[in-house]
């Protein structure tokens, strides 16, 4: 590189890809391992860098022959090139083909113009980015009697299998297999109860009588096969829509749907095929007057921006599977296919992202051609069912006191959010918060599923528990 290249680039300041350091110190390793960890980049010794002077570098052999060993000794091992400018040394680190790499046993990412050691959850978003650790391809002990023979002939057929071909050849060919045995994809698909398995791999249903999910009117856990599970929680959504009247010329009729069925299809396919089957936390439908939410655990593996142009698979083998049996077309696309499905509808979707994503369909409201509501099941109106659940929350409130009406309205809003964070919210110590959701704990109001930090809150409320307040 030349020297006025180099100055250009110190000129420009520290970034992603460039690093600046006074002199050879301790931290060298985590600069080569973060930047190897990204998209590779250079380190540039002899520069202030907190006021980008050229200070002027000069390495020993000793010094080279340290920072040659220091990359050798990642793990895995890194190549890396020297090179003195002038007065200054350049060390090139490039983009890293076996990542993620690790120094003295710790992960390094670049995350702008500064190196950060990773958390748990960052270091297994980086091992799924680089396909370095797989939830599908990993073996739980399955039960043979567990196995569902009709999950697996639905499958056969929808994927138009010759039927000659063995159950092995299938599992090893198709990847269920991993050294032999059944793996968590092939659990997933093949199971009669997944949440035998995996408890976090259900689909959890809801019909609120509010948009403050604190009337809970029905509620259905679907918890079959990955097959059954996507059509019955897609049953389930259409049963609880509105249906219009369509009058056409000479008194022909048709029933059309106030969403498009298949967009709403498509929506729980894609949160079932890229879900984070790590993360604690099951697939959750919320429906009410306004709004069908679909949601699902996992971050975006790219940039938000890229959302429908973009696909980076994090469950590879559901994604293939998925495409065999025609409920995709192709990969990426199903962003783009329910936008075009709901503007032909003329409704409106929202996509919502960061440790969860959501597909929130906006509802219409219907005309006075509407001929068939089951938003509410039980037949009443909606002034009755809040007249009816306001006074079950009245009794919540009797019994429990304000707080604990707000703390569980909490917890049906951002299911995922803490006793601690709840305090901040609702300007509480987390002393009385915690000593209110123990109470709803034990009354049976509220349920813990999962762990303190990634877990999440089930309200059981008004239903069954309910009347145990009368």
């Amino acid at each position: 590189m030349e020297y006025e290249n180099l100055l250009d680039i110190v000129k420009s300041g520290e970034g992603y890809t460039a690093e600046f350091k006074r002199s050879l110190n301790d931290s060298i390793g985590k600069e080569i391992c973060a930047l190897a960890n990204a998209i590779g980049g250079k380190i540039i010794l002899g520069i202030d860098d907190k006021t980008n002077a050229v200070l002027g570098c000069k390495l020993s052999n000793s010094d080279r022959s340290k920072i040659q060993d220091i990359a050798r000794n990642m793990n895995p091992p890194l190549n890396i090139v020297l090179e003195q400018i002038k007065d200054l040394v350049v060390i090139y680190v490039p983009d890293g083909k076996d990542k993620p790499y690790t120094v003295n046993g710790h992960f390094y990412l670049r995350y702008g113009a500064n190196s950060q050691q990773l958390n748990r959850n960052e270091i297994r978003d980086l091992f799924q980015r680089e396909n370095m650790i797989s939830f599908e391809r990993q073996v739980t002990q399955f039960r043979k009697q567990d196995f569902s023979t009709p999950a697996f002939n639905t499958f056969k057929k929808e994927a138009k299998l010759d039927a000659n071909l063995s159950e092995k050849h299938i599992y090893e060919n198709l990847n269920y297999y991993t050294d032999g045995r059944m793996n968590n994809c092939g659990i997933l698909l093949f199971t009669k109860d997944v949440k035998h398995y995996f408890y976090n791999a259900v689909i959890s249903c809801f019909l609120y009588a509010d948009t403050e999910r604190t009337m809970i009117i029905d509620s259905k856990e679907f918890s079959e096969d990955f097959f059954s599970n996507l059509n019955n929680a897609h049953k389930y959504i259409l049963s609880k829509l509105n249906t219009a009247l369509i009058i056409s010329g000479e008194l022909k009729h048709r029933k059309k749907l106030e969403l498009p069925a298949e967009a709403l299809r498509e929506a729980i396919i894609n949160a079932m095929i890229h879900r984070d089957y790590f993360y604690p936390s099951a697939i959750m439908i919320h429906i009410n007057h306004e709004k069908v939410e679909i949601t699902n655990p996992g971050r975006l593996m790219f940039p938000r921006d890229q959302l429908g142009k973009r696909a980076v698979h994090r469950n590879p083998i559901l994604v293939d599977t998925a495409h065999r049996v025609g409920l995709i077309e192709k990969a990426g696309s199903g962003i783009n296919r329910i936008e075009k499905m709901i503007d032909d509808n003329k409704s409106d979707v929202i996509f919502e992202t960061g440790e969860f994503f959501s597909t929130i369909f906006l509802r219409k409201k219907m005309d006075k051609q509407t001929v068939h509501d089951t938003v509410y099941e039980t037949g009443t109106n909606e002034e009755e069912i809040q007249k009816k659940y306001g006074r079950n929350t009245e009794e919540i409130r009797k019994k429990y006191g304000n707080i604990a009406v707000d703390i569980i309205n909490k917890f049906l809003e951002m299911p995922e959010i803490t006793g601690k964070q709840v305090a901040k919210l609702l300007s509480l110590s987390q002393s009385t918060v915690e000593k209110k959701i123990s109470i709803l704990k034990k009354d049976g109001l509220l349920k813990r599923h999962g762990s303190t930090k990634v877990g999440h809150w089930e309200v059981i409320v008004p239903n069954e528990n309910i009347k145990k307040l009368k």
